[in-house]
């Protein structure tokens, strides 16, 4: 069975050892291009074919890939086996999803009944809140929640919560808070009434420093309102429930989640429990019935049809066959604006690596920068990058079909998502810039002098993602979908897509400088760092 590194080296040959092709030209001359290069499951349909790849290419990249331990590694996460192997951890927020997690087990342990379990305490509790039979210290009514949490417990929520929330009844308002910057969690509580809020604080390790921060100031708003009795108005989402009843939460009012569910996966668990409460059980049920129907494709579909294993080959071909270090998430809906966040995290905490999973150094790049914002507004701004710089950035447009309101509107941004993929595939050549500029009336030392600014070369790789709708079962599709496709990249690179280890440099270094930053001192640091603490003390005062 070929190793990552073997199977990254072929890539890499096939792409030095590739001839020049022309995107617009193989849509003419390959004529089962499209069919072989789209594939659709559910409410998800995927086109790579404007993708810089040729048939026979793309042939060998799914040889090459069979002939990898990707199916192995598959079957492994779906067995509950530790392919978390630096922490020693299975990673199985697939059966956080399922409507029957009676088949998945944890290392050999069986993790249905504590899933249903939590499961109905999060139901119940949302369905308290949300009709006024569980109420606040003053016997009012909750009408906000603040979540607390921060990268895969603010990510995730805020995502679906944005996605969704044309669905809720307005009754329940839900506010985010993440950063540890104070205006945060100030704009997060701007108007609201401590006797009317919930503030849910949400951490796997409840050691996080910019969610227990925020958890203090939450502590002291509710107090300076509501005296002690403000704790009442304080919850908790933790693998560590000590440390939650440490900190003041009822322990009646802690919800689990386990270690077995990673961070930027924990959407699916009781982190959602902000999000229950604001959309209602019934919507939270619907996402987890998309996500694990995308589950069951990624576990059932050969190499061919699976439309992560499909996403996560042209992943590796683009940043290692062709060498492209960067790629642009352009949803094409407001709703999914902060798609491009969430995939940051959720893609480079997870496969941005220098080693393999047994620790060797490894010789080539993995996960790509990813960046990107919500469309038609990004095409007023960073598109004439993608259009007209000499680099090539992968491009990835998000688009859905059926997204509801003013028809004639959302035509027109359909129409946008389609014409920038083919702009982007087809280009502008000097000769049509100089026949649209002379049908403009343009004389012919004006064309000479303009037609040059005008010309966009084309042939840039892009891949469009259509959903049906945005309904909370596509959503959870979709979601799904990058999930399994970032753990299938990762495994075709060799990496171990659970840990994320250089997060916690920055944070050992946090810790150590936060009494340099309080006592102005400098010593110890370096030049740089002791000359900034000093500029710090200077403006401080």
């Amino acid at each position: 069975m070929t190793d990552p590194q073997a199977f990254v080296a072929a890539v890499q040959r096939m792409g030095q050892a590739r001839a020049p092709l022309a995107i617009a030209a193989l849509l003419h001359t390959e004529p089962a291009r499209t069919e072989m290069l789209t594939a659709q499951t559910g409410p998800l349909l995927l086109d790579q074919a404007k993708e810089q790849i040729g048939a026979a290419e793309w042939r060998s990249l799914l040889q090459a890939a069979a002939a990898t331990d990707v199916l192995h590694a598959r079957a492994r996460l779906f067995a509950g086996e530790a392919v978390n192997a630096t922490e020693g951890r299975p990673a199985l927020h697939m059966a956080l999803r399922a409507a029957q997690p009676d088949r998945y087990r944890a290392a050999g342990a069986a993790v249905g009944p504590a899933i249903l379990a939590a499961r109905t305490r999060m139901s119940d509790f949302a369905e308290a809140v949300r009709s006024g039979a569980w109420r606040g210290a003053t016997g009012a009514p909750i009408r906000a929640i603040v979540h607390l949490g921060i990268g895969g417990s603010d990510l995730g929520p805020r995502l679906a919560h944005e996605a969704l929330a044309h669905a809720d009844d307005g009754a329940i308002a839900l506010r985010f808070a993440a950063n540890i910057d104070p205006a945060d969690f100030a704009l997060a509580i701007a108007g609201l009434d401590q006797r009317e809020t919930l503030v849910i604080a949400v951490s796997k390790t409840f050691t996080t420093l910019e969610t227990l921060a925020n958890l203090d100031l939450a502590r002291r708003w509710l107090r300076a309102g509501l005296g002690d009795a403000g704790d009442r108005h304080l919850a908790a989402v933790s693998a560590a429930p000590d440390k939650c009843a440490a900190l003041g939460v009822d322990p009646a009012l802690v919800f689990p989640f386990w270690d077995w569910v990673g961070g930027r996966y924990s959407l699916w668990s009781a982190v959602s429990l902000s999000l229950m409460i604001a959309l209602g059980p019934e919507t939270i049920a619907r996402l987890h019935r998309g996500a694990e129907s995308m589950d069951q494709h990624f576990e059932t579909a050969p190499i061919a049809d699976n439309l992560p294993v499909r996403a996560a080959l042209l992943d590796v071909w683009r940043r290692n066959g062709l060498g492209i270090a960067s790629r642009c998430v352009a949803p094409y809906a407001r709703r999914l604006r902060l798609l491009p966040a969430f995939l940051q995290q959720l893609e480079m905490e997870s496969n941005g690596k220098a080693t393999d999973r047994a620790g060797a150094l490894l010789d080539y790049p993995t996960a790509p920068v990813t960046w990107g914002a919500e469309a038609t507004n990004a095409q007023h701004a960073f598109f004439q990058s993608l259009h007209q710089n000499r680099e090539d950035v992968a491009v990835e447009i998000v688009a859905v079909a059926q997204a509801g309101g003013d028809r004639a509107m959302q035509t027109d941004l359909l129409a946008n998502a389609l014409a920038q993929a083919q702009g982007l595939t087809q280009g502008w050549t000097i000769d049509q810039a100089r026949a649209d500029l002379g049908q403009r009336g343009l004389e012919a030392a004006a064309i000479d002098a303009q037609s040059a600014h005008w010309v966009c070369r084309g042939n840039r790789p892009n891949s469009f993602v259509l959903l049906r709708d945005l309904s909370p079962e596509s959503l959870g599709a979709l979601l799904a979908f990058y999930e399994h496709r970032t753990f299938a990249a990762g495994w075709l690179w060799g990496v171990n897509p659970f840990d994320q280890f250089g997060v916690e440099l920055g944070k050992r270094l946090a810790r150590n400088l936060r009494g340099d930053v309080d006592a102005a001192s400098g010593a110890g640091q370096d030049r740089s760092t002791a000359g900034l603490l000093r500029a710090i003390a200077d403006w401080r005062g």
